[in-house]
């Protein structure tokens, strides 16, 4: 059965921007009669706004986005990461980094090797100890010698590919503060709760390769993907998000907020009189776009 799932940081109410996220992921759910989840993914909890949570399930029960089931808080499930971990572990695939991200971001100044979405390739310092006098601040996977380039199909973009030993390296399970990193749990999430469709924002694509590659080494089921255009400011071309403050939609128009995500996915108005007959109406409308049956 088809089972999809909104995944949103609790840093601050929806905006444009995630709430396009979210009607996308809603959308293909209920095209393919499946369940939709929510997820609330406050593992980094430095980044957690006390309420926030609360706050985008109000949001999205008064714009008619309801979910099926029972609303996850990742910040109560490092059990089933710290099982997920030590399974790695257990096989050799874990080693701790002694490395700061200064030195990261210096040597791969000096080699001049290009990251993903800004961030540095890990060159491998540690994979084969630390050396004297340093201690582990983080964890890493190591990643297999043979991984190769990790293909897959994005339903919205199309065929995808990356060199993830390349382009990402050994990357991080824990972090140097002790929290859980979103690459490991979001992996041991997605299949805990059986999600078969990944519908989300463009921004995550460059993560997508390295999950799929831990998912294949913890020999989880790996989801089929869907990553959709970035809302972004007019202004600034820069996306929409709660760190360049965007504001927050206004739920008590429910019609409008709707209407504007709907559009911002590349679609044209949709006449509709209230908030339900548009998402009856865009759902259909998703389901001759995108099903998976075609």
């Amino acid at each position: 059965m088809y089972t999809g799932r909104f995944a949103p940081s609790p840093s601050g109410p929806l905006h444009a921007g995630s709430l396009a996220a979210a009607l996308a992921s809603w959308l293909d759910a209920r095209a393919h009669a499946g369940r939709w989840l929510v997820r609330i993914e406050d593992v980094d909890a430095p980044r957690t706004v006390p309420g926030a949570d609360e706050f985008i399930l109000n949001q999205l029960r008064a714009l008619g986005l309801h979910w099926d089931g029972e609303v996850v808080w990742q910040s109560r499930r490092g059990a089933l990461y710290q099982r997920a971990f030590d399974d790695l572990a257990a096989r050799g695939l874990v080693y701790g980094c002694g490395c700061t991200r200064r030195e990261i971001a210096d040597s791969q100044s000096a080699l001049g090797t290009p990251g993903v979405d800004g961030e540095r390739p890990y060159p491998g310092t540690c994979r084969n100890g630390l050396a004297p006098g340093r201690q582990a601040r983080a964890w890493r996977v190591r990643l297999p010698d043979d991984a190769g380039i990790e293909r897959f199909d994005d339903r919205w973009l199309g065929p995808q590919e990356q060199d993830v030993a390349r382009a990402v390296g050994d990357f991080v399970l824990k972090r140097a503060d002790g929290l859980w990193a979103y690459q490991l749990a979001v992996v041991v999430d997605d299949a805990g709760q059986g999600v078969t469709d990944v519908v989300r924002g463009a921004d995550l694509l460059g993560s997508t390769a390295r999950q799929r590659v831990l998912g294949r080494l913890l020999g989880l089921p790996l989801p089929r993907v869907m990553h959709v255009p970035l809302v972004v400011d007019p202004a600034t071309g820069l996306k929409l998000s709660k760190q360049n403050h965007a504001p927050a939609v206004d739920a008590g128009q429910p019609l409008a907020a709707l209407d504007a995500a709907w559009r911002s996915l590349g679609f044209s108005a949709l006449p509709a009189p209230d908030a339900p007959a548009f998402l009856a109406e865009a759902t259909a409308r998703w389901a001759g776009r995108f099903s998976l049956l075609q």
